[in-house]
Protein backbone atom coordinates (compact mmCIF):
# COMPACT_ATOMS: atom_id res chain seq x y z
CA UNK A 1 0.00 0.00 0.00
CA UNK A 2 2.89 2.38 0.84
CA UNK A 3 4.07 1.98 -2.70
CA UNK A 4 0.97 3.16 -4.18
CA UNK A 5 0.33 6.02 -1.27
CA UNK A 6 3.94 7.36 -1.64
CA UNK A 7 2.95 8.29 -5.23
CA UNK A 8 1.15 11.19 -4.08
CA UNK A 9 1.13 14.48 -2.54
CA UNK A 10 0.98 15.29 1.14
CA UNK A 11 -2.91 15.79 1.75
CA UNK A 12 -3.14 19.67 1.56
CA UNK A 13 -6.31 20.39 3.49
CA UNK A 14 -4.14 18.73 6.70
CA UNK A 15 -2.10 22.42 6.44
CA UNK A 16 -5.25 24.30 7.38
CA UNK A 17 -5.52 22.76 10.58
CA UNK A 18 -4.18 25.16 12.63
CA UNK A 19 -5.37 28.14 11.06
CA UNK A 20 -8.80 26.67 11.37
CA UNK A 21 -7.48 26.61 15.16
CA UNK A 22 -7.25 30.10 15.70
CA UNK A 23 -10.42 30.90 13.36
CA UNK A 24 -12.51 28.64 15.21
CA UNK A 25 -11.59 30.47 18.71
CA UNK A 26 -12.91 33.69 17.67
CA UNK A 27 -15.67 34.47 19.78
CA UNK A 28 -18.29 34.64 17.27
CA UNK A 29 -17.48 31.48 16.12
CA UNK A 30 -15.76 30.48 12.88
CA UNK A 31 -16.90 31.22 8.99
CA UNK A 32 -15.53 28.53 7.00
CA UNK A 33 -15.34 29.68 3.66
CA UNK A 34 -12.45 27.40 2.21
CA UNK A 35 -13.84 24.25 1.20
CA UNK A 36 -16.99 25.46 -0.88
CA UNK A 37 -19.18 22.28 0.37
CA UNK A 38 -22.70 23.28 0.09
CA UNK A 39 -24.83 23.85 2.66
CA UNK A 40 -28.14 24.53 1.73
CA UNK A 41 -31.22 22.02 1.80
CA UNK A 42 -31.36 19.51 -0.64
CA UNK A 43 -34.42 20.44 -2.80
CA UNK A 44 -37.67 19.21 -1.40
CA UNK A 45 -38.30 17.27 -5.08
CA UNK A 46 -35.33 15.48 -4.92
CA UNK A 47 -35.40 14.45 -1.24
CA UNK A 48 -38.76 12.89 -1.96
CA UNK A 49 -37.26 10.75 -4.76
CA UNK A 50 -34.71 9.46 -2.75
CA UNK A 51 -36.82 8.02 -0.19
CA UNK A 52 -39.17 7.03 -3.00
CA UNK A 53 -36.65 4.42 -3.86
CA UNK A 54 -35.48 3.96 -0.41
CA UNK A 55 -36.31 -0.07 -0.63
CA UNK A 56 -33.98 -0.77 -3.71
CA UNK A 57 -32.62 -4.51 -2.30
CA UNK A 58 -30.97 -5.45 -5.33
CA UNK A 59 -27.77 -4.06 -7.02
CA UNK A 60 -28.21 -0.95 -9.66
CA UNK A 61 -26.64 -1.20 -12.26
CA UNK A 62 -23.43 0.98 -13.74
CA UNK A 63 -25.07 2.49 -16.88
CA UNK A 64 -27.96 3.36 -14.52
CA UNK A 65 -31.20 3.39 -15.35
CA UNK A 66 -33.36 4.20 -18.74
CA UNK A 67 -34.77 7.04 -16.73
CA UNK A 68 -31.69 8.27 -15.67
CA UNK A 69 -30.11 7.91 -18.96
CA UNK A 70 -33.31 9.56 -20.20
CA UNK A 71 -32.79 12.52 -17.88
CA UNK A 72 -28.78 12.98 -18.55
CA UNK A 73 -29.31 12.82 -22.76
CA UNK A 74 -32.28 15.77 -21.99
CA UNK A 75 -29.97 18.06 -19.89
CA UNK A 76 -27.25 17.81 -22.09
CA UNK A 77 -29.36 18.79 -25.27
CA UNK A 78 -31.38 20.95 -23.44
CA UNK A 79 -28.76 23.14 -20.80
CA UNK A 80 -25.67 22.44 -22.68
CA UNK A 81 -27.29 22.58 -26.32
CA UNK A 82 -25.33 19.41 -28.17
CA UNK A 83 -26.87 17.60 -30.57
CA UNK A 84 -27.48 13.71 -31.04
CA UNK A 85 -27.26 12.68 -28.00
CA UNK A 86 -28.14 9.32 -27.28
CA UNK A 87 -27.90 6.61 -24.15
CA UNK A 88 -24.08 5.65 -26.02
CA UNK A 89 -22.53 9.28 -24.85
CA UNK A 90 -23.94 9.43 -21.50
CA UNK A 91 -22.58 7.45 -18.56
CA UNK A 92 -23.35 8.06 -14.67
CA UNK A 93 -20.24 8.19 -11.83
CA UNK A 94 -19.71 8.25 -8.30
CA UNK A 95 -19.30 11.68 -8.18
CA UNK A 96 -16.51 13.81 -10.02
CA UNK A 97 -13.53 13.17 -8.19
CA UNK A 98 -13.91 9.96 -8.05
CA UNK A 99 -13.79 10.57 -11.72
CA UNK A 100 -10.94 12.66 -12.14
CA UNK A 101 -8.61 11.04 -9.61
CA UNK A 102 -9.00 6.99 -11.63
CA UNK A 103 -9.48 8.44 -15.34
CA UNK A 104 -6.23 7.83 -16.00
CA UNK A 105 -6.13 4.21 -14.59
CA UNK A 106 -8.79 3.66 -16.35
CA UNK A 107 -7.65 4.77 -19.65
CA UNK A 108 -4.52 2.78 -19.21
CA UNK A 109 -2.55 5.45 -18.89
CA UNK A 110 0.98 4.71 -17.52
CA UNK A 111 4.39 5.40 -17.64
CA UNK A 112 5.37 7.13 -21.44
CA UNK A 113 1.78 8.84 -21.08
CA UNK A 114 1.47 12.45 -20.34
CA UNK A 115 -1.36 14.22 -18.68
CA UNK A 116 -2.00 18.03 -19.18
CA UNK A 117 -4.14 20.39 -16.85
CA UNK A 118 -4.17 24.12 -16.50
CA UNK A 119 -1.44 25.95 -14.19
CA UNK A 120 -3.92 26.88 -11.39
CA UNK A 121 -6.32 24.15 -11.02
CA UNK A 122 -7.66 21.52 -8.81
CA UNK A 123 -5.44 19.27 -7.35
CA UNK A 124 -7.09 15.84 -8.41
CA UNK A 125 -6.04 16.16 -11.57
CA UNK A 126 -2.34 15.87 -10.46
CA UNK A 127 -3.35 12.81 -8.38
CA UNK A 128 -5.36 11.35 -11.40
CA UNK A 129 -1.91 11.09 -13.05
CA UNK A 130 0.48 10.08 -10.32
CA UNK A 131 -2.03 7.21 -9.46
CA UNK A 132 -1.57 5.67 -12.99
CA UNK A 133 2.42 6.50 -13.02
CA UNK A 134 1.78 8.98 -15.88
CA UNK A 135 3.65 11.97 -16.66
CA UNK A 136 1.89 15.34 -15.79
CA UNK A 137 2.64 18.89 -16.54
CA UNK A 138 0.82 22.13 -16.24
CA UNK A 139 -0.08 25.37 -18.96
CA UNK A 140 -0.88 28.18 -19.84
CA UNK A 141 -2.17 28.05 -23.12
CA UNK A 142 -2.63 23.65 -23.95
CA UNK A 143 -1.81 24.22 -27.90
CA UNK A 144 1.80 24.81 -26.86
CA UNK A 145 2.27 21.89 -25.14
CA UNK A 146 4.32 19.12 -27.30
CA UNK A 147 1.76 16.50 -28.54
CA UNK A 148 4.32 14.03 -28.04
CA UNK A 149 3.19 11.52 -25.96
CA UNK A 150 -0.07 13.49 -24.56
CA UNK A 151 -2.90 11.57 -23.98
CA UNK A 152 -5.04 13.28 -21.59
CA UNK A 153 -5.91 16.63 -22.00
CA UNK A 154 -7.92 18.33 -18.83
CA UNK A 155 -9.44 21.83 -19.45
CA UNK A 156 -11.64 23.37 -16.14
CA UNK A 157 -14.13 25.94 -17.24
CA UNK A 158 -15.42 27.81 -15.18
CA UNK A 159 -12.13 27.09 -13.02
CA UNK A 160 -11.68 25.98 -9.81
CA UNK A 161 -10.06 27.81 -8.21
CA UNK A 162 -10.14 31.29 -10.43
CA UNK A 163 -13.19 31.05 -11.61
CA UNK A 164 -12.09 31.71 -15.38
CA UNK A 165 -14.26 31.13 -18.14
CA UNK A 166 -12.85 30.21 -21.51
CA UNK A 167 -14.75 31.54 -24.39
CA UNK A 168 -15.89 29.97 -27.52
CA UNK A 169 -13.34 30.71 -29.57
CA UNK A 170 -11.32 29.67 -27.15
CA UNK A 171 -12.67 26.40 -26.99
CA UNK A 172 -13.12 25.80 -30.93
CA UNK A 173 -9.32 26.58 -31.12
CA UNK A 174 -8.51 23.73 -28.17
CA UNK A 175 -10.48 21.40 -29.28
CA UNK A 176 -9.59 21.68 -33.31
CA UNK A 177 -5.85 21.56 -32.25
CA UNK A 178 -6.21 18.45 -29.61
CA UNK A 179 -8.04 16.32 -32.80
CA UNK A 180 -5.32 17.75 -35.44
CA UNK A 181 -2.52 15.84 -32.74
CA UNK A 182 -5.12 13.09 -31.20
CA UNK A 183 -5.58 14.56 -27.77
CA UNK A 184 -8.37 13.07 -25.90
CA UNK A 185 -9.93 16.35 -24.14
CA UNK A 186 -11.88 15.53 -20.52
CA UNK A 187 -13.65 19.02 -20.17
CA UNK A 188 -14.75 19.56 -16.21
CA UNK A 189 -17.51 21.78 -16.31
CA UNK A 190 -19.12 21.36 -12.69
CA UNK A 191 -19.67 24.86 -12.34
CA UNK A 192 -21.10 25.49 -16.04
CA UNK A 193 -23.95 26.39 -14.62
CA UNK A 194 -22.78 29.22 -12.23
CA UNK A 195 -21.79 32.18 -14.19
CA UNK A 196 -22.00 35.68 -12.75
CA UNK A 197 -19.80 38.06 -15.52
CA UNK A 198 -19.51 35.46 -18.06
CA UNK A 199 -21.87 32.63 -20.07
CA UNK A 200 -19.70 29.54 -19.69
CA UNK A 201 -20.23 27.05 -22.82
CA UNK A 202 -19.50 23.54 -22.70
CA UNK A 203 -17.16 21.72 -25.12
CA UNK A 204 -20.01 20.01 -26.41
CA UNK A 205 -21.81 23.21 -27.50
CA UNK A 206 -22.15 22.39 -31.51
CA UNK A 207 -20.41 26.07 -31.86
CA UNK A 208 -17.27 23.97 -30.23
CA UNK A 209 -17.14 20.76 -31.42
CA UNK A 210 -18.29 21.38 -34.91
CA UNK A 211 -21.64 18.81 -33.69
CA UNK A 212 -19.43 16.13 -32.98
CA UNK A 213 -18.55 14.60 -30.18
CA UNK A 214 -15.27 12.67 -31.38
CA UNK A 215 -12.52 13.11 -28.80
CA UNK A 216 -14.69 15.11 -26.50
CA UNK A 217 -15.92 14.21 -22.82
CA UNK A 218 -17.61 16.33 -20.57
CA UNK A 219 -17.68 16.02 -17.28
CA UNK A 220 -20.62 17.39 -14.54
CA UNK A 221 -21.75 17.24 -11.04
CA UNK A 222 -25.03 17.84 -9.49
CA UNK A 223 -22.67 18.78 -5.59
CA UNK A 224 -23.42 22.44 -6.67
CA UNK A 225 -26.00 23.26 -8.83
CA UNK A 226 -28.44 20.68 -6.54
CA UNK A 227 -26.64 20.62 -3.18
CA UNK A 228 -25.80 16.85 -3.82
CA UNK A 229 -22.65 16.61 -2.48
CA UNK A 230 -23.52 14.48 -0.17
CA UNK A 231 -25.65 11.81 -2.47
CA UNK A 232 -22.17 11.25 -4.73
CA UNK A 233 -24.26 11.91 -7.92
CA UNK A 234 -22.23 12.97 -11.57
CA UNK A 235 -21.58 12.17 -14.74
CA UNK A 236 -19.87 11.91 -18.40
CA UNK A 237 -20.85 12.96 -21.52
CA UNK A 238 -19.70 12.70 -24.76
CA UNK A 239 -17.60 10.72 -26.94
CA UNK A 240 -19.27 6.68 -27.32
CA UNK A 241 -15.46 5.61 -27.86
CA UNK A 242 -14.38 6.59 -25.11
CA UNK A 243 -17.61 6.22 -22.82
CA UNK A 244 -18.11 2.50 -24.26
CA UNK A 245 -14.81 1.02 -22.89
CA UNK A 246 -14.78 2.68 -19.46
CA UNK A 247 -18.54 1.63 -19.07
CA UNK A 248 -17.01 -2.04 -19.64
CA UNK A 249 -14.34 -0.86 -16.95
CA UNK A 250 -16.22 0.01 -14.73
CA UNK A 251 -18.86 -2.77 -14.43
CA UNK A 252 -15.56 -5.27 -13.88
CA UNK A 253 -14.69 -2.40 -11.17
CA UNK A 254 -18.33 -2.37 -9.55
CA UNK A 255 -18.69 1.74 -9.57
CA UNK A 256 -22.33 2.05 -9.28
CA UNK A 257 -24.43 4.95 -8.10
CA UNK A 258 -26.51 3.70 -5.64
CA UNK A 259 -30.12 3.07 -6.87
CA UNK A 260 -32.01 5.87 -4.51
CA UNK A 261 -28.99 8.28 -5.82
CA UNK A 262 -30.19 7.95 -9.62
CA UNK A 263 -33.77 8.40 -8.57
CA UNK A 264 -32.60 11.78 -6.93
CA UNK A 265 -30.75 12.71 -10.09
CA UNK A 266 -33.71 12.21 -12.24
CA UNK A 267 -35.55 14.55 -10.26
CA UNK A 268 -33.03 16.74 -10.20
CA UNK A 269 -32.41 17.21 -13.87
CA UNK A 270 -35.92 17.14 -14.79
CA UNK A 271 -36.40 20.92 -12.61
CA UNK A 272 -34.78 24.30 -13.11
CA UNK A 273 -36.59 26.17 -11.22
CA UNK A 274 -34.32 24.97 -7.60
CA UNK A 275 -31.30 25.77 -9.88
CA UNK A 276 -32.45 29.46 -9.93
CA UNK A 277 -33.62 29.43 -6.65
CA UNK A 278 -29.61 28.60 -5.46
CA UNK A 279 -28.02 30.64 -8.26
CA UNK A 280 -30.02 33.59 -6.16
CA UNK A 281 -28.75 32.58 -2.97
CA UNK A 282 -25.09 32.35 -4.17
CA UNK A 283 -25.45 35.75 -6.04
CA UNK A 284 -26.19 37.71 -3.19
CA UNK A 285 -23.10 36.02 -0.89
CA UNK A 286 -21.03 36.69 -3.78
CA UNK A 287 -21.83 40.38 -4.13
CA UNK A 288 -21.23 40.83 -0.69
CA UNK A 289 -18.26 38.79 0.51
CA UNK A 290 -16.70 41.19 -2.73
CA UNK A 291 -17.37 44.41 -2.17
CA UNK A 292 -15.94 43.38 1.68
CA UNK A 293 -12.90 41.91 0.56
CA UNK A 294 -12.26 45.10 -1.80
CA UNK A 295 -13.07 47.28 1.46
CA UNK A 296 -10.59 45.51 3.44
CA UNK A 297 -7.78 46.25 0.33
CA UNK A 298 -8.05 43.12 -1.32
CA UNK A 299 -8.07 43.06 -5.52
CA UNK A 300 -10.21 40.01 -7.12
CA UNK A 301 -9.12 38.53 -10.71
CA UNK A 302 -11.13 36.36 -12.92
CA UNK A 303 -14.15 35.25 -10.69
CA UNK A 304 -16.32 36.15 -13.12
CA UNK A 305 -18.06 32.70 -12.51
CA UNK A 306 -18.01 29.14 -10.27
CA UNK A 307 -18.24 29.70 -6.10
CA UNK A 308 -15.10 31.71 -5.53
CA UNK A 309 -13.64 34.78 -5.55
CA UNK A 310 -9.90 34.37 -6.22
CA UNK A 311 -8.63 37.08 -4.62
CA UNK A 312 -4.80 38.76 -3.68
CA UNK A 313 -3.23 41.05 -1.24
CA UNK A 314 0.05 40.91 -2.52
CA UNK A 315 1.79 38.98 -0.27
CA UNK A 316 2.01 35.18 0.58
CA UNK A 317 -1.47 33.25 0.83
CA UNK A 318 -0.66 32.05 3.62
CA UNK A 319 0.02 35.04 5.19
CA UNK A 320 -3.46 36.16 4.11
CA UNK A 321 -4.76 32.84 5.51
CA UNK A 322 -3.01 33.80 8.56
CA UNK A 323 -4.43 36.99 8.50
CA UNK A 324 -7.92 36.03 7.99
CA UNK A 325 -7.56 33.22 10.30
CA UNK A 326 -7.16 36.35 12.97
CA UNK A 327 -10.60 37.48 11.68
CA UNK A 328 -12.18 34.07 12.51
CA UNK A 329 -12.31 33.41 8.58
CA UNK A 330 -11.12 30.64 7.09
CA UNK A 331 -9.83 30.34 3.15
CA UNK A 332 -7.78 27.89 1.21
CA UNK A 333 -4.55 29.31 0.40
CA UNK A 334 -3.73 29.55 -3.42
CA UNK A 335 -0.74 27.28 -3.84
CA UNK A 336 -3.09 24.28 -3.07
CA UNK A 337 -3.86 24.67 -6.42
CA UNK A 338 0.00 25.14 -7.72
CA UNK A 339 3.00 27.28 -7.51
CA UNK A 340 1.19 30.32 -9.72
CA UNK A 341 -0.96 30.65 -6.80
CA UNK A 342 1.29 31.95 -4.49
CA UNK A 343 -0.11 35.33 -3.22
CA UNK A 344 -3.76 34.19 -3.88
CA UNK A 345 -6.56 32.82 -1.92
CA UNK A 346 -9.57 30.65 -2.35
CA UNK A 347 -12.83 32.62 -0.60
CA UNK A 348 -15.69 30.12 -0.78
CA UNK A 349 -19.28 31.57 -1.01
CA UNK A 350 -20.97 28.78 0.00
CA UNK A 351 -21.63 29.51 3.82
CA UNK A 352 -24.90 30.40 5.48
CA UNK A 353 -26.16 33.95 5.28
CA UNK A 354 -25.84 34.56 8.61
CA UNK A 355 -22.43 33.41 8.44
CA UNK A 356 -21.75 35.48 5.08
CA UNK A 357 -22.72 38.31 7.40
CA UNK A 358 -20.07 37.50 10.51
CA UNK A 359 -17.63 37.84 7.82
CA UNK A 360 -19.12 40.99 6.06
CA UNK A 361 -19.06 42.86 9.35
CA UNK A 362 -15.07 41.20 10.69
CA UNK A 363 -14.24 42.70 6.81
CA UNK A 364 -15.30 45.62 7.80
Amino acid sequence: MSAVSDRLPDFPWDRLAPYKATAAAHPDGIVDLSVGTPVDPVPEQVQKALIAAADSPGYPTVWGTPELRDAITGWVGRRLGARGITHRHVLPVVGSKELVAWLPTQLGLGPGDRVAFPRLAYPTYEVGARLARAGYEAYDDPTELDPDGLKLLWLNSPSNPTGRVLSKPELTRIVAWARKHGVLVVSDECYLELGWEADPVSVLHPDVSGGSCEGLVAVHSLSKRSNLAGYRAAFLAGDPEVLGPLLEIRKHGGMMTPAPTQAAVVAALGDDEHVRVQRERYAARRAALREALLGHGFRIEHSEASLYLWATRGESCWETVSHLAEHGILVAPGDFYGPAGANFVRVAFTATDERVRAAVDRLR
